[in-house]
């Protein structure tokens, strides 16, 4: 069962993001200050929702949230300074999204650059922890997956509407039938090398 938070007397935000092993479209954060008393019988874990699921919960999230914001690092940035580095500079737009300051930053995973003096903690596994980061997690999920379902309409070569930018089959195979477009990270291996048959 979720927590509803890590300390009483602080403003907590969780922070999460969506996107970082795709080989197309940015890294999306998002941070969400939720009621110290926060329950939501289905919220977890983006991951362990179903797409309605999600697209659901968003809904309560941003009616019952007293503060959210989502923050993109685009592909470029992404190239410039690497997937980690792009990872916290999103969380930090996420963050400065924020009507309200938070006292206490709760971050999934083991690592964050700190941001503005805020104090933070890191939570191996936290979107399955705390509700606050697991309502992050299905913000930054959402509103990516719609970014790339709308990129999809431009370029439909790629599977995105299903996709969203992963690694499947359907968008190796569009890469090599069609390359890549503006939307992809050149700093990644987009297509696994050539093996070259020894006769």
């Amino acid at each position: 069962m979720l927590k509803p938070y890590f300390q009483t007397k602080k403003i907590e935000a969780g922070c999460d993001e969506a996107g970082r092993g795709c080989l197309a479209g940015p890294v999306v954060a998002a941070a969400v200050i939720l009621p110290k008393d926060y329950y939501h019988e289905e919220l977890n874990d983006s991951k362990q929702l179903s797409e309605k699921q999600r697209d659901d919960i968003k809904k309560d999230i941003i009616k019952d949230a007293i503060a959210w914001g989502v923050g993109v690092a685009s592909p470029g940035e992404i190239d410039d300074i690497n997937i980690l580095n792009a990872s916290y500079l999103a969380m930090h737009r996420a963050i400065e999204q924020l009507k309200l300051r938070p006292k206490l930053l709760l971050i999934d995973g083991n690592r964050f650059k700190p941001f503005n003096e805020i104090p933070h903690e890191c939570i191996i596994k936290g979107d399955g922890k705390y509700f606050s980061i697991a309502a992050a997690s299905v913000l930054a999920k959402t509103y990516r997956d719609e970014l790339m379902r709308q990129l999809a309409l431009e370029f439909p070569e790629y599977g995105w509407e299903t996709n969203v930018g992963y690694p499947t089959p359907a968008h190796r195979d569009g890469l090599r039938d069609h390359g890549s477009t503006p939307h992809h990270r050149k700093s990644f291996q987009l297509l696994p090398p050539v093996q070259l048959e020894l006769f």
